[in-house]
């Protein structure tokens, strides 16, 4: 069998696969769409199959590579063709881009890199389907010491209680906190109940000498800042 013959066998994705390839480990990277990156990925975890339908019923169904990456394992494996492999690598992406934005902030001062403390926030808590608390400890300098889930509740409250948050600051040794919790509803405004929530915590922080720095809502697309809003 000549050269020719054996090409015109090969599935017509190799061809694809390779083009893209190129494309990628060159300097053009950067106007690869979306659906090609999620290709690329999927080549790894599906080797014997045209995956571009793949790659865009996942963006088409979740939004966005940011909700894909976020989306729980029956979400995603309830899409025809998706493998668990391909879901592993999902989530093995998921983890490592939450523990790069934790570097930014990680021991810094965070009242001065702000927006990378932000882009950790919405990240890790932007695409959540239920409420979220979070507080981070500071330091005396305001660096990160830690970040601890306090609470998780429903789709719209989250019990939480101020003892517990004393406690764990006099446990990290913190001069003192920030406050952080989500709003899966997309609207971050704050409700009655955080309003009066954040004056509990500010009255137990005061008691022990640490300062809350602020509380922050963190919805799908945007943020509240208590301390910006002059409510702290």
């Amino acid at each position: 069998m000549d050269k020719k013959s054996k090409d015109d066998k090969q599935p017509h994705y190799l061809g694809h696969r390779k083009r893209l390839k190129d494309k990628f480990l060159s300097n053009a990277r950067s106007t690869l769409g979306d659906y090609e990156l999620l290709e690329l990925l999927l080549f790894q975890s599906i080797p014997r199959r045209d995956v571009k339908p793949l790659a865009k019923s996942l963006l088409q169904k979740f939004g966005g590579l940011r909700q894909l990456v976020h989306a729980d394992k029956e979400m995603i494996m309830s899409v025809d063709d998706m493998t668990e492999g391909s879901f592993l690598q999902l989530k093995i992406i998921q983890e490592m881009l939450s523990r790069i934005l934790y570097e930014e902030v990680q021991n810094k001062n965070v009242i001065s890199s702000w927006g990378a403390l932000l882009d950790y926030l919405k990240f890790n808590m932007g695409c959540l389907k239920i409420e979220q608390f979070r507080v981070l400890f500071l330091n005396k300098r305001n660096a990160l010491i830690a970040d601890e889930v306090m609470a998780t509740g429903t789709i719209d409250q989250t019990p939480v209680y101020p003892r517990e948050i004393v406690k764990k600051a006099l446990f990290y040794e913190a001069g003192a906190i920030i406050l952080v919790h989500n709003h899966p509803s997309g609207n971050p405004d704050p409700s009655k109940a955080d309003i009066e929530l954040t004056r509990q915590i500010s009255t137990a922080c005061k008691t022990i000498n640490v300062t809350l720095h602020d509380h922050v809502i963190i919805a799908s697309n945007n943020y509240y800042s208590f301390k910006t809003n002059r409510l702290l």
